[in-house]
């Protein structure tokens, strides 16, 4: 995804700033660290995406913690709009790709 080498930081919005640490036990700090470390799968999610496109993204924090997070991007800030810890399937996909990158 080219688009973030234009992303200079994050945006909250005041409505989910409590939302994910107090329904995911997931802070907020965490949610951004998963767009620093590898593997980080992005994809695009086309069901949710009728306002403005939005992505999810599996990916782990810096105690390794496996995340499940959606954004979208708004002119150069990635916005959270969602995270939580991966499911079994989510982290399957997750540990493939991290195996598989790891041969490389």
């Amino acid at each position: 995804m080219n688009r973030f080498t234009e992303i200079t930081g994050f945006q909250w919005d005041e409505g989910n700033l409590l939302k994910n640490p107090e329904k995911h036990g997931v802070s907020n700090s965490e949610s951004e660290e998963i767009f620093f470390n590898e593997p980080l799968i992005v994809t695009n999610d086309q069901k949710h995406s009728e306002i403005e496109p939005r992505w999810y993204a599996l990916g782990k924090t810096n105690e390794s913690r496996l995340l499940f997070t959606v954004f979208t991007i708004r002119h150069d800030k990635i916005r959270i709009i969602s995270s939580r810890e991966m499911n079994n399937k989510e982290r399957g996909i997750y540990e493939n790709t991290e195996k598989n990158s790891a041969r490389i």
